[in-house]
């Protein structure tokens, strides 16, 4: 998965409503059905066992210390979750930074939690019975879900805040929780950049240099932490949070990566699952991840980026970009070429362009503002690509975190290809046919290729019938973040699990957006633990309306 600003409908919904922007970067990661498999020649060979039984029993004694101490819940730092109300409270849960020894290091983890209203918004006079908590993961890796309690206040999720105690964390590694760093945050947000679609052996080389160096700063800043920072880790991690809060079992909802290791979760601790929502989901195969996995998002970011210039073209009379897709590339590629030549604002070039553009193909709502702009550019006024492309280096810290969280769970979780040459072969060829993002995944991802941690076999995802409650999935047909396939890949392992579909849409998580048919769905597994009998299909909302820059 790929580093990410948003990661759900209702992350997007919730920072839309604080009026926050994503904080510098690119959102969630896996891409082409057709991509080749990892050679067991090329792969890493210093890899560790899954999980054993050392890990098991670390998690129960981590878990028990957890029940009996709870978590002090006290006002939210300002930093922590800017602008929380009194009711949304926060505090620290310790968890064991290496399973196998519980008693040896300690790290800390930051939690926020808004206690359930019990007030039902439609009838003010009727307590609503509390549930439990609610834990949310927004994906990544590297997210935050610090904010998530805010979630009560905006329109629809009233009534899930009623039932229940909405509880964000931060993940190991992010934000105050044991923080990871690779590099310098002052230098994270160089700008501009290029974005070769089809890179020179020269500019190979560079990025080859620099992932080598990425992976060098992983250890340096890092030291003997760093192989600690996996997803099975996490799926532990919410388990010593279950105990902390005093449930038995949990009630979870993750989005984009957070339905991996939600995932595992279930996998590792299936009797402590109540309910779970596995919003965007990743194919959890153990083929996939995550290298091949990467390959088939940047595969079908193709497609998303096609559906994008296809809305540009049928709204030619408000953005004059062309009335083709083919038009529209051109005029995509005109203002790159133009960019290459010379920076907007001094900071935007080839590569602050793709990146707004990617968060396109997560996000319809974004389609608006991203076509305006291109248009603004293209006939002189370079203001709105600025504003809307420019890093902002009060974001630095947050991304260069974000990043090294990121590439250190993906880079440990399994083996990747250490011969340079396994990549150029892979990425060579789906770019002849994926050009969008097929290399811009790549460079992320390629430290993992010089990893110098040991790498973990990843969990064969399965669960037997019984052993695990109804599981509700969600997904968007066109989704390019997490292809479509993932998600039938997650259902036919999770038994009893029940899939909901939108079809024909490709925003990326769907849960508490604006679509009342997938609501229906939510609200009625979370309010009442009822799935509907057979998969389900809810039609798209209506794509968004054209608008003119400023408009």
């Amino acid at each position: 998965m790929k580093a990410a600003a948003l990661y759900s409908a209702a992350g997007s919904l919730l920072l839309t409503t604080l009026a926050a922007a994503p904080a510098g970067g690119t959102p969630g990661t896996p891409g082409p059905p057709h991509a080749p498999r990892v050679p067991q020649a090329t792969q890493a060979t210093h890899v560790s066992a899954a999980p054993g039984a050392a890990e098991l029993r670390g998690t129960a004694v981590a878990a028990a210390r957890a029940r009996a101490a709870g978590i002090d819940f006290g006002p939210c730092p300002a930093a922590e979750v800017p602008g929380a109300p009194a009711g949304v409270r926060c505090g620290t849960v310790s968890v064991p930074l290496d399973y196998a020894h519980p008693d040896g290091r300690q790290i800390e983890l930051t939690v926020s939690r808004a206690p359930a209203t019990q007030k039902d918004p439609h009838n003010s006079k009727r307590k609503v019975p509390r549930q439990g908590a609610l834990v949310f993961n927004p994906g990544g890796p590297g997210a935050s879900g610090m904010y998530f309690p805010l979630i009560g206040t905006v329109a629809g999720w009233e009534r899930i805040a009623a039932g229940y105690d909405l509880v964000g964390y931060a993940p190991r590694g992010v934000g105050r929780s044991a923080p990871l760093s690779c590099e310098d945050p002052a230098g994270f947000l160089e700008a501009p950049t290029e974005a070769p679609v089809h890179p020179t052996e020269a500019y190979k080389r560079e990025r080859v240099e620099r992932a080598r160096a990425y992976a060098r700063g992983c250890a340096q800043r890092s030291g003997s932490r760093l192989r600690h920072y996996t997803s099975l880790n996490n799926a532990r991690d919410l388990d010593v949070l279950r105990a902390a809060l005093g449930e038995d079992r949990l009630t979870f909802m993750g989005a984009s990566y957070g339905t991996y290791f939600g995932a595992l979760y279930a996998a590792m601790f299936p009797s402590h699952v109540r309910r779970m929502v596995l919003d965007a989901a990743v194919d959890p195969g153990p083929e996939k991840i995550w290298y091949r996995s990467n390959l088939e998002q940047s595969a079908a970011f193709e497609d998303r980026w096609a559906d994008f210039r296809d809305w540009i073209a049928r709204h030619d009379d408000v953005y004059r970009l062309g009335a083709t897709s083919a038009r529209v590339q051109r005029s995509y590629d005109t203002a790159r070429e133009r960019l290459a030549g010379k920076a907007a604002g001094g900071k935007v070039g080839p590569g602050q362009l793709h990146d707004a553009f990617l968060t396109a193909g997560y996000y319809e709502d974004y389609w608006p503002s991203r076509a305006a702009a291109l248009s603004a550019y293209l006939r002189g006024d370079p203001e709105p690509l600025v504003r809307l492309a420019a890093p902002r280096p009060e974001t630095a810290a947050e991304a260069e975190n974000a990043s090294a969280v990121y590439t250190a769970v993906e880079c440990n979780d399994a083996p990747w290809p250490t011969d340079w040459a396994v990549w150029d072969r892979d990425n060579t060829r789906l770019a002849r046919v994926a050009p969008f993002e097929t290399w811009d995944n790549a460079w992320t991802n390629l430290p993992c290729a010089f990893w110098p941690e040991p790498r973990q076999q990843p969990l064969d995802v399965r669960t037997g019938p019984g052993e695990l409650p109804p599981v509700l999935i969600l997904a968007a047909e066109r989704d390019a973040a997490a292809p479509y396939q993932g998600a039938l890949s997650m259902n036919r392992r999770l038994a009893g699990s029940v899939l909901v579909t939108e079809r024909d849409a490709g925003t990326h998580g769907i849960a508490g957006g604006p679509n009342a048919c997938v609501n229906g769905h939510l609200h009625a597994y979370l309010l009442e633990g009822r799935v509907p009998a057979r998969h389900a299909s809810c039609a798209p909302r209506r794509p968004p309306a054209a608008r003119p820059e400023g408009a």
